[in-house]
């Protein structure tokens, strides 16, 4: 029997500042839009605004 695809997707959110940090998120497989995040970039040392890139 065929495994029944998933409603979700990894994605990474990775981070605008240019420093290389990332996130793994969740998010529907029919999303209109990619995902945006304002979180903590610990390498930046404050919240920078993260965005959705394919995982590798």
């Amino acid at each position: 029997m065929a495994k029944a695809k998933s409603r979700t997707i990894l994605v990474r959110l990775l981070s605008t500042v240019g420093t290389g940090y990332s996130y793994v998120a969740r998010r529907p497989r029919v999303a209109e839009r990619k995902l945006a995040f304002m979180k903590y970039d610990p390498r930046a040392g404050r919240h920078v605004l993260f965005t959705e890139a394919k995982m590798k």
